[in-house]
């Protein structure tokens, strides 16, 4: 394997861009274009270009360690494995297991976000667990699945997107969050498509737009209300559509037709001209599409603000159709299979509902338990946080930093610091992992083998390229022997192949169907977008190959369409156009729902005049745990910073560079000023990668959206100032 070439893909977001790995002799890893990858087909930002530095051990954990005196030291994986199972054990015995909480990340793999959901709930026999992807697009897959009956990022693949004939880009800075699927808005409009940007800044991605619209933040779903009316009144609903392919259109036409267009420009700032235009540039192409990402989803409203835009994709009849439809642009890079696989409070592998008896019977089967003995639902992942050191005495950590990531993070590291026991699993001493009790080094991306499941909802083969560091083991091992430790000997196998083999089980028949996916088949067809079943066994009369074309043709799995089928090969080719026949609810109609406008859960006043919005930058990546380890990638982007309007800075005297002083109800922030007319005079900007002082997660609200359990790190009120300075003492004679 050292010193060959061994394709594979990127560790960071839902691109999941592909790439080859060349180890050196020197020890370094070279990262090379791998062109026949269809979603990047070559590109690379910084990020991806810069990875392999975190696998140096210069950056990164090779020991465990242990608190002892206050102090985190080196320790034997013996020693750390059994502090771990000891005190989890004890938790257990002493509080019952729901004082046990289990805490991962969208970053993990299938079979790791797989096997934690199954050590949570068989070993530990807690309901509490839940995961940081709780945080990026839970608000879209709660609204997908309420309209459509299934959640999958993207219900296309991204190749679709430069053929369609319109894309409102909503809440969504592609050209910093994802740079090589740039190129797509780019081709569209090269295509002579065109491109609508819903966003309060005038950011990198906006400067592409043909129109931007600049909404105060909080007020997504009032725009897309606002259109939806204009709609309407121009007769342009799609009626043949709406009558065949839907459901409850007058209850969702009557609210939208509260939202008249002069309303709709005083809750958001967007002229009723800009309104007319985007209905206009939606409407006329043949097909058009709706994309959102976080900043109409991390709203205490993010549910409903979805939804209204799936509404607005609904009455045009822009959904199910070619070329056409609502996606959500998923941000981690497996923020898709890890929520579908087990380690959301709600959920069994195969995106199953842990309230549904048959979904219980069927995984539990697999895992050889009794169904009763498996736990309900537990708290969302906000809720788990906030319940530490009170509800939830121990946790276990893996692949998460919420001391930087989670809103009104300084509450949330006090809770913390208040846990009777903390054990991280990561590959770097995050400020998480500096709180902890036990840290254990672990594996990562280019030291393993396992899979990811892309935005496109492309099931992805990452390969192992090099051999990790004496000292580290993969978290599949972490769970094995914690499992063996308290009692359960088998069911948590160390290889990634066989646990693949066990989820494909456990995910047949399920919404997220995995089971005729093969590692052997990612190897061979750069990947296959789920749903994907099995073929059914052949009876033995021999019919079994029409069994199969049948399933293939929609009865393989909710929401699957016709699509080419090869019998010789006996295998589903994956599902990478859903919807076109009907969508995945029981008769096949997409649900329209009402929804009003509805201010934020906090706005703006005399005391907190000014509006936080927040969100990243090009060279750093969530929490900044890995990338802010990156001297190239640190030299782009060194620190926070505050984005203000030049009138905003002129009322607050700030010049560019200026520390700047933002205070909310939840703390303070302080961070340079870096001053642009770029960004609405009400509101400002700041990125959230950085902890300490700058720490922008101090403060945003942990409003929670109701049905998706979403906070809402989008808009909050704050105020601004400037340091006081410190007074300097000057000794008397």
């Amino acid at each position: 394997m050292e010193n060959s070439v061994t394709p594979t893909h990127c560790p960071y977001c839902a691109l999941q861009c592909g790439m080859n790995l060349t180890p050196a002799p020197d020890g370094t890893v070279e990262v090379t274009e791998r062109a026949d990858f269809p979603v990047n087909r070559g590109a690379l930002c910084g990020k991806g270009r810069t990875a392999p530095a975190v696998l140096s051990s210069r950056v990164r954990l090779t020991s465990p360690l242990v608190r002892s005196g206050g102090t985190l030291v080196p320790a034997s994986w013996e020693e750390a494995l059994d502090r771990i199972a000891g005190e989890l054990s004890r938790t257990r015995s002493e509080h019952g297991p729901d004082a046990c909480g289990v805490f991962g990340g969208g970053g993990l793999t299938n079979e790791k976000a797989y096997t934690l959901g199954k050590f949570a709930r068989v070993v530990l026999g807690t309901s509490q667990i839940d995961y940081n992807g709780r945080f990026c697009m839970s608000s879209a897959a709660a609204a997908g699945t309420r309209a459509f009956g299934l959640d999958r990022g993207l219900p296309f693949p991204l190749e679709d997107i430069p053929r369609t004939g319109c894309v409102i880009l909503v809440g969504s800075n592609l050209a910093e969050t994802m740079p090589p699927a740039l190129r797509y808005l780019s081709e569209l409009r090269e295509n002579g498509g065109t491109l609508i940007v819903v966003d309060p800044r005038r950011t990198k991605t906006a400067e592409q737009a043909d129109l931007h619209l600049a909404p105060r933040p909080g007020t997504d779903l009032a725009l897309a209300l606002g259109l939806l009316h204009l709609v309407v009144a121009e007769g342009r609903v799609d009626e043949p559509y709406v009558r065949e392919r839907t459901a409850g259109w007058e209850d969702a036409r009557a609210a939208a037709m509260a939202h008249w267009p002069e309303y709709v420009e005083r809750i958001t700032g967007v002229s009723v001209p800009q309104l007319r235009e985007a209905v206009r540039m939606f409407c006329e192409p043949e097909a058009a599409m709706v994309l959102t990402a976080r900043g109409p989803e991390q709203q205490s409203k993010g549910t409903d603000t979805v939804g209204a835009w799936i509404n607005l994709c609904l009455a045009t009849g822009r959904a199910g159709r070619p070329l056409s439809g609502y996606g959500c642009l998923t941000g981690q890079g497996n923020g898709q299979g890890g929520r579908e696989h087990g380690q959301k409070a709600d959920q069994l592998p195969g995106y199953r509902k842990l309230t549904d008896p048959a979904a219980r019977r069927h995984v539990a089967e697999v895992w050889g338990v009794d169904p009763d003995s498996l736990p309900g639902p537990g708290r969302s992942a906000y809720e788990l946080l906030d319940a530490l050191g009170t509800d939830i005495r121990s946790l276990l950590l893996m692949g998460s930093n919420p001391v930087v990531s989670a809103p009104r993070a300084a509450h949330i590291e006090e809770r913390l610091r208040s846990l009777d026991f903390l054990a991280v699993a990561d590959v770097v001493l995050s400020e998480t992992a500096a709180l902890a009790d036990v840290v254990l080094p672990v594996t990562q991306w280019a030291e393993e083998t396992g899979t990811t499941t892309n935005l496109e909802g492309r099931v992805l083969l990452r390969r192992r390229a090099i051999t990790p560091p004496d000292g580290v083991r993969s978290d599949l091992e972490v769970l094995h022997e914690v499992a063996d430790r308290l009692g359960v000997e088998k069911g948590f196998p160390t290889d990634p192949e066989e646990v693949f083999e066990e989820l494909r089980r456990a995910s047949a028949g399920g919404p997220a169907d995995y089971s005729g996916i093969t590692y052997r088949r990612l190897a061979e067809e750069n990947g296959v977008f789920w749903p994907c079943p099995a073929p059914a066994p052949a009876p033995e009369d021999g019919t079994g190959a029409g069994s199969a074309v049948r399933a293939a043709e929609g009865g393989g799995g909710p929401g699957n369409l016709p699509v080419p089928y090869d019998t010789s090969r006996d295998v589903h080719p994956g599902t990478p156009r859903l919807f076109l026949d009907r969508f995945a609810t029981e008769d096949g109609l997409a649900r329209f729902v009402a929804v009003s406008h509805r201010a934020a859960a906090e706005e703006p006043d005399d005391e907190y005049p000014v509006l936080l919005t927040t969100g990243r930058v090009v060279a750093q990546y969530q929490s900044g745990a890995q990338t802010r380890r990156v001297d190239e990638l640190n030299a782009a982007a060194p620190g926070p910073f505050v984005e203000l309007h030049p009138r905003l800075a002129e009322r607050l005297g700030a010049a560019e560079g200026d520390p700047v002083v933002v205070v909310s109800r939840r703390g303070r922030a302080v961070a340079p000023a870096r001053i642009t007319s770029g960004i609405r005079p009400d509101t400002v900007f700041m990125p959230f990668h950085w902890a300490g002082e700058g720490r922008a997660n101090t403060l945003t609200n942990p409003a929670l959206d109701p049905i998706s359990r979403m906070p809402e790190f989008k808009v909050c009120a704050v105020r601004l100032e400037t340091p006081t300075p410190t007074p300097t003492h000057t000794p008397t004679a």
